[in-house]
């Protein structure tokens, strides 16, 4: 009877053990609500990061390669674009602005 005792004792100080928890994790935040507000879900991405990416891509748009140039210019006047979709834009690029030189 007595080692019954004992053992009800052990298993009840070994529960209580492992089951606790402590005040900390109580006062967390995600303990209550783990998912996260739109406005903060991006707070660890620093300003910095950001704006360094947004500078690369400005440098990137100012070096485009000289076909990527004149593709983009192509599209933006519509006869050079029907006659690219025909004839690609290379050729529709050297028919429509190649022929322009400076006097």
């Amino acid at each position: 009877m007595r080692t019954l005792i004992v053992l009800t004792l052990l298993a009840v100080l070994v529960m209580a053990a492992t089951c606790y928890e402590s005040r900390e994790s109580m006062e967390s935040h995600e303990y209550f609500n783990p998912f996260l507000n739109r406005r903060r879900a991006s707070d660890f991405i620093q300003a910095d990061t950001r704006l360094r990416a947004i500078t690369q891509e400005r440098i990137r748009e100012r070096s485009k390669a000289t076909q990527e140039h004149q593709r983009e210019l192509c599209e933006e006047y519509y006869p050079c674009e029907i006659y690219a979709y025909r004839h690609g834009y290379p050729a529709a690029y050297k028919h429509y602005f190649g022929r322009r030189r400076t006097k």
